[in-house]
Formats: C-alpha cells, structure tokens, sequence
C-alpha cells in the first residue's frame, strides 16, 4: 500500500471516526502529493428560467466567496464558463489585502471548457483563467465535461486523451498544481488510466442524497482519486427540485429526527453524509447564514443505523443530466 493510499484511508477515519472543531475542514492528501481541504466553497450559479446559464448581474458572488472565506473555507470552485473567475479573483485578492488568508492557504480550482479541448488550446485557456482570478497558479484544474464542442455547439473530434496531455503540459509549467476531470464515467477514467502516464487527481462529479454513485465512489478509492461532489443539496429545497425528482425534502420526518438529534440542519445533515461516504462537498450559497452553516459539518458523526436510512434515498435520479450532448460519442452518463 503506497503512502498516498494510507493517506487517503487516514482522512476517510478523520472524518468518519472523530471530529473537529467547527469551520475548520479537513485536509485530503491527494496522490500527486498535494492537499485539497474536505469540504469547498461552490460558486455556479445555476441555470437561468431560460434554461441557459444565471448570468452574473452584480457583485454577489465575489461578496459570497469573501463571506466563506470569513467563516474558514479555504477550497474555492469556479470554472471558466460559470464567467464568476473575475469575482472569484476579487474576493481573495480582498481577503488576502486583508490579511484573513495568504494565497498559499488557499486551494483553487478552476476548469477548462469544452471548446478549448485540444492540446494546444489548454495552457492558453488556462492563462486567462489566471489572468481573469488574478493568480499566477491554480491549486487545481479540471477537464469540465470529456465532451469537446464549438462555441456554436458543434461537435467536433478531440479525443479526451489528447486533453488530458494538455493539462499535463500545464502541470509541467507550474501553472496547475493538480490535474483532474470533472463528469467522467468509470469507463472514461479506466481509458485514461491506462493511455496517459499522469493520473488524476481528483474527479468532480454530482453526488447527492438522490444520486450516491457508490460504484463510481468505489472505483475512485481503488484507484486513489479524490472524488469532489457538486449540487451536494440535489433536490432537498423545495423551490431546486424538479417536478419528477424522488424525495427528500427539507420537510422529510426521518431526516429531521436526525437533524434534531445533534442540533442540525437537514442541509447540515446531508453534508455530514456525503463526507462520510468519502466525497468532498461543495456546496454554494450567497446567504451568509447559509455559508457559515455549510461548513459546520465536522463536530458531529451519524450512526451506521443513520447512514443506512439516508442511504435508503439513493434513487440513481441525476439532477443534471445536460441530454442537449446525449448525442455526443463521449455523452458520460446512461443514455435510457
């Protein structure tokens, strides 16, 4: 067994065995080396009515990143077509003026869009992300989507691998300190492991009550990938689910026990889960009360009896599905 291996098996009973003081997530150990905290700020926006992207109109999301790094978060996610990198970059230029972090406590995470897929494309994309956050490196950069696509929505021939040796490059300059992917299924990770010679670090994918993916979750640990878990909260509030989506919400009689019994939040509650499956949430808001609620997930544990309810609601319901690339040949999810 490898010392990252022990690492990562060390922070599993970190997290599900003993516990913290509250604000403070613990730290991961990557297999190249590097630290990523357990828990991290998410800074999407969401889809619009429209069904494109929520536009960025105002100043909330850099007032928000600035709020989670007031109340101790120190993993920050954006990505190049969320178009919140500026904000983002803002807030911990701020706080770093400040004096509440320095850059080196920080660990950022950005992603490469789906137009700039091939090799040469990714150092460049790679810059002006910097350029728009204001950083000379990242902590870490994801492949967004294995699906390479025009801005025109046209499809068009790079094969992810051929990313990936991009990300690599950007590596070697110093650029990116981790690599990884973002929405790759086991068969797309499998390929990779065995056609590059740098494996990821990390893969971000959706994880939720509603959508545990325990095989895929599996298949990281054998492999020692940190799996990062975006739309933590899946259909949970009312006013986010979809008219089909499968229960919880934040009325659910059983959860709420288990929130009353240690004083929490179902939102809390659901955390909490996630990190004791080995997933490393990132949950986002723009509510301060929210934010600072959201990392108070590590001075409690849930009972194996609590965890075999909630596992209960694990209905394989993917709360983003983007069927607009079901026709994609690299389409990661099950097409039915």
């Amino acid at each position: 067994m490898t010392l990252t291996r022990l690492s990562v098996l060390a922070f599993l009973v970190i997290c599900t065995e003993a516990v913290t003081r509250p604000g403070v997530a613990p730290l991961v150990q990557l297999n190249d080396g590097k630290q990523i905290p357990s828990l991290g700020f998410g800074t999407w926006l969401g889809f619009s009515k429209e069904g494109g992207l929520e536009p960025v109109v105002d100043d909330k999301v850099q007032r928000a990143v600035e709020a989670a790094i007031d109340a101790g978060y120190r993993h920050i996610d954006t990505a190049a077509i969320y178009d919140t990198e500026e904000q983002v970059g803002k807030a911990i230029q701020n706080k770093i003026a400040e004096g509440v972090v320095a850059r080196e406590d920080l660990f950022i995470t950005s992603k490469l869009w789906n137009d700039r897929h091939a090799q040469k494309d990714v150092v460049p994309a790679l810059k002006e992300s910097l350029a728009k956050l204001n950083l000379t490196y990242l902590d870490l950069y994801l492949i967004h989507w294995p699906i390479a696509q025009y801005a025109n929505g046209t499809y068009y021939d790079t094969d992810y691998v051929e990313t990936w040796k991009g990300m690599i490059d950007a590596q070697v300059l110093g650029l990116a300190r981790s690599i990884g992917v973002s929405n790759f299924n086991i068969t797309q990770l499998d390929r990779l492991l065995t056609m590059t010679p740098v494996k990821p670090a990390v893969l971000q994918v959706e994880v939720n009550i509603n959508l545990q993916q325990a095989e895929l979750i599996k298949f990281c640990k054998e492999h020692d990938i940190a799996v990062v878990g975006y739309t933590p909260f899946g259909s949970l509030f009312h006013n986010r689910a979809a008219p089909d989506a499968p229960p919880p919400r934040t009325d659910n009689q059983t959860l709420l026990k288990i929130a009353d019994k240690y004083h929490k939040t179902i939102a809390q509650v659901n955390l909490r889960y996630l990190v004791e499956l080995g997933v490393i949430p990132i949950p986002k808001s723009v509510t301060p009360k929210r934010i600072n609620e959201n990392i108070e997930v590590f001075d409690f544990q849930l009972t194996q009896n609590e965890k075999d309810l909630m596992k209960a609601f694990d209905k394989n319901y993917r709360t983003i599905p983007v069927t607009m690339w079901i026709d994609s040949p690299y389409y990661p999810f099950n097409k039915k």
